[in-house]
């Protein structure tokens, strides 16, 4: 297989450099999905709990990091920030340009990692945390070599645990800001309704559950409606009731400005964070 040349979709081996939470939820969703059979993906962990977690849905697990490079047609990075250069570079003499090189290491820019690993045929990935449960907002740039089909693979990878979007990496820092760290500011405001609901003599778990499935429901309609944000507001808020009554507290407090005001700290800095 020259440089270059598209991977077969549907029989290419998978590894993942990292055995932790990222990336089980990523194996899961490929093998779940039927992308491919968990007999394609490989992982390589000590520990006995990381290992049970991957076997008990057929991912092979070995021993070194070495060896899933050395059987892997696309290699994915998953491990933390500050360890991950001197993972590539331990095993750059084993990486192939053959092979597909894609991260999806907070912060870490594709010059870096090309530069670590010896060549260019890298794909950088910002998923978030709810690739647990198949709906992950993920965005993906290509490195220098990486080809059109390359990045079609990609995609069509990461969909298999939510959408999939492609931006220039210089809004790496931004996607960071807003879905990175966004869900943290969702789990916040769904506390902060269901304890409304208590303060308003609900139970608490019929608060909680309330409160998941609003946001759960609001989400949809979002994403599917094919109607402005603010539309589906209006469309709630009926005049003078109770509705506008509740938006009308939420504006005297600045809501949405504070929710601007996290998404761009929070973006300020993750590109603080970037090591170049």
């Amino acid at each position: 297989m020259a440089n270059g040349v598209p991977l077969p979709t549907d029989s290419y081996k998978l590894g993942f450099i990292g055995a932790g939470k990222m990336a089980e939820s990523i194996a899961r969703g490929v093998v779940k999905s039927g992308l491919l059979p968990a007999s394609n993906i490989r992982t390589a962990h000590l520990g006995l709990t990381r290992k049970t977690a991957f076997e008990s849905f057929g991912v092979k697990v070995f021993d070194h990091n070495d060896q899933v490079v050395e059987d892997s047609d696309v290699v994915i990075f998953s491990v933390k920030p500050q360890v991950v250069k001197n993972v590539v570079l331990q095993l750059r003499p084993r990486l192939s340009e053959k092979q597909l090189l894609v991260s999806v290491v907070a912060g870490v820019k594709l010059k870096d990692l090309q530069d670590w690993a010896g060549h260019s045929r890298f794909i950088r990935v910002m998923p978030n945390t709810p690739a647990a449960v198949g709906v992950a907002a993920s965005v993906i740039s290509l490195g220098a070599a990486a080809t059109k089909d390359d990045g079609e693979l990609i995609s069509k990878l990461f969909g298999s645990i939510g959408k999939v979007w492609t931006a220039d990496e210089k809004l790496f820092d931004a996607v960071t800001g807003l879905s990175g760290s966004g869900p943290a500011y969702i789990y916040l405001a769904i506390e902060a309704l269901a304890d409304g609901g208590v303060a308003a003599g609900l139970p608490r778990e019929l608060a909680l559950g309330l409160a998941s499935q609003t946001v759960l429901g609001a989400a949809s309609m979002t994403a599917n409606a094919g109607k402005h944000p603010g539309q589906l507001k209006d469309d709630v808020a009926s005049p003078g009731g109770t509705t506008i009554a509740g938006i009308h507290e939420l504006e005297k407090a600045g809501f949405r400005g504070i929710l601007m005001n996290a998404v761009v700290a929070a973006a300020k800095r993750s590109k603080e964070l970037s090591p170049s």
